[in-house]
């Protein structure tokens, strides 16, 4: 397998070193399988080559192309809620996460199960592979708790280098938004500061795996690898020739671009001829969540958003770049084809302008030099570096999600529905595409299937838990079966009051007001994911069947429902003013 990285290149490029200087003695592989999970951080569904976009991401396709893609792959709507049911296989209203840290309701603060953290409730993944023999080795964000008993190291991971925070700057040690005071770093167990010098997060992270896997490299214990990447959430930022990669491409604007992925998709088989797409967005009431009229902005103005864009995708592009350096390391050392690696997003694209909220410009005004386009003079060069705050707005995030309705938080396609590849030669057949649904908590019983490794029951060495109920994709990986749920199975999901219960191609949903009608909802996702067919009034039997089995799962994960007239947007101020 060869991948679109050189030594040459890797050293030119990030600077940084892509394996020891000598070739490895002693090389063996593993007698079992290795885990390798790479998550990307608010990447929209349309994001990589291999599910219709423009940015170059061969490494990613790479996988594609010796692996199977499904398309029809479903998370939680925000980043925490999508790690804990990854890490632990159960709901993450029981595990702790039950909202976002950063938007809990005033009635969820203090509730079992809304923690703020992964709580002890559950066995990571980590935890269970560590006990079974392997190595476990954690690099990036977390987003899990940033207490003594919630940080990776805690939580069965040897070794780790983790961001506490749902972000920062990727530049140098600073919280990304004012909501936070600081950002907190730990190296296993201890707060540790970032280097001062030649730091970027996604090289680090990929550098650090990489010298984790390598330290225990000779004694041939398989590994468990979980890299968390910060790219593409904001701020975007990376290496300047990444960035002038895509000079000219994005000029065009959204709604072109849209269009384009769109037709890619169509071409790939990844969804049917007849989808088309939502143009306005009008759902929801908020002006900033609606898609803008690319041809109603200033010349400058497009300017200034085109190289946002391409900010964005050299953001993905690194990203893809260090995903290369370590699938080389691995093919280097013997492992690659004796490793089950996993790519996926862990939600979809983020429409907000944090910087555009008026009580957020003046902590941007005094942090990033560059935000806003008057700091720019007409000179965007500077876009993407240290000193600057990049974000994209709806437009951009649309394209993002390209044929998927709406935004990360949403229960829309949009926030919910993103890429998965996996790839594990032999095993699975290359160049193959699932459209069966899959759900996050399923990843947590197919890596224990691979690994011959046993599930969980209600109690782990004394402890009382909450057994993982997802249901292993091996079979469908394998090519041994087409589903992984059965067509009557229910599966709830809810964030913030945005709720959703899928079964079979069908999937109901709701959206309170500002983001939506608050109104339940009936989409046939198979054929629909832009969501512009409302079943409802059409399929009335059905709607109540699925309320009703939403109402079970509001009880069985001991939902705390947000209360009348709660806001997201409100609460992160609210929240925000709070934890000073």
């Amino acid at each position: 397998m060869k991948f679109k990285l050189t030594l040459a290149s890797a050293l030119l490029i990030s600077g940084c070193s892509l394996a020891p200087k000598s070739p490895p003695e002693n090389t063996t592989k593993s007698k079992q399988p290795n885990v390798l999970i790479l998550i990307a951080d608010d990447m929209g569904y349309s994001d990589i080559g291999a599910f219709g976009s423009e940015i170059q991401t061969p490494n990613i396709d790479s996988l594609a192309k010796e692996g199977i893609s499904f398309s029809n792959f479903h998370v939680g709507a925000a980043c925490s809620p999508t790690r804990t049911m990854l890490i632990s296989g159960v709901d993450n209203h029981l595990a702790g996460l039950g909202n976002m840290h950063e938007i809990l309701a005033d009635n969820q603060f203090g509730k079992p199960g809304y923690e703020g953290h992964l709580n002890n409730s559950v066995v990571s993944i980590a935890t269970l592979l560590k006990d079974a023999g392997y190595h476990t080795y954690m690099a990036g964000k977390w987003h899990l708790g940033g207490t003594k008993e919630s940080i990776p190291y805690a939580r069965g991971f040897e070794e780790s280098f983790a961001l506490a925070e749902s972000g920062a700057d990727n530049w140098v040690e600073m919280p990304y938004a004012p909501m936070y005071k600081r950002v907190h770093y730990f190296e296993n167990e201890h707060e540790v500061s970032l280097p001062t010098k030649d730091y970027y997060s996604s090289d680090f992270y990929t550098q650090r795996i990489i010298d984790n896997i390598e330290s225990n490299r000779k004694d041939g214990k398989p590994f468990l690898a979980w890299v968390g990447f910060q790219a593409v959430h904001y701020p975007h930022q990376a290496p300047k020739a990444f960035i002038d990669k895509y000079n000219g491409v994005y000029d065009a604007g959204w709604k072109e671009l849209r269009q384009s992925r769109l037709q890619r998709q169509k071409a790939m088989g990844l969804i049917p001829e007849n989808v088309v797409l939502d143009e306005k967005f009008e759902k929801t009431s908020v002006k900033d969540w609606q898609l803008p009229d690319w041809s109603a902005l200033s010349d400058e103005e497009k300017k200034f958003n085109a190289r946002r864009m391409q900010t964005y995708a050299g953001m993905a592009d690194n990203m893809d770049h260090n995903i290369g350096k370590i699938l080389s390391y691995l093919e280097k050392i013997g492992e690659l084809d004796n490793t089950l690696i996993i790519f996926m997003s862990d939600n979809g694209a983020d429409p907000n302008l944090l910087s555009s909220q008026e009580a957020f410009r003046p902590w941007y005004k005094k942090n990033y030099p560059y935000t806003y386009i008057e700091d720019y003079q007409g000179d965007y060069s500077t876009m993407g570096q240290k000193g600057s705050y990049t974000d994209y707005g709806p437009g951009w995030a649309a394209t993002a999600n390209t044929p998927n309705s709406y935004f990360k938080t949403f229960s829309t396609e949009g926030g919910l529905r993103v890429p998965f590849i996996a790839r594990f030669p032999g095993k699975i057949k290359a160049n193959s595409k699932s459209k069966t649904f899959a759900f996050v908590k399923d990843i947590y019983p197919t890596i224990l299937e691979v690994t011959g490794i046993k599930k969980p029951g209600n109690t782990y060495r004394g402890r009382k838990i909450h057994q993982p109920d997802g249901v292993s994709a091996w079979s469908v990986l394998t090519g041994k079966a087409e589903n992984i749920h059965s067509e009557s199975e229910a599966i709830g999901y809810e964030l913030a009051g945005s709720s959703a219960i899928f079964q079979g191609k069908y999937k109901l949903s709701i959206n309170p007001p500002p983001k939506g009608n608050g109104q339940w909802e009936l989409y046939d996702i198979s054929i629909d994911p832009s969501e512009l067919h409302n079943l409802a009034a059409q399929m009335p039997e059905l709607v109540a069947k699925l309320t009703k089995a939403y109402t079970k799962y509001e009880k069985d994960n001991a939902l705390v429902p947000v209360p009348e007239g709660y806001n997201p947007l409100e609460q992160v101020l609210k929240n925000s003013k709070r934890a000073h």
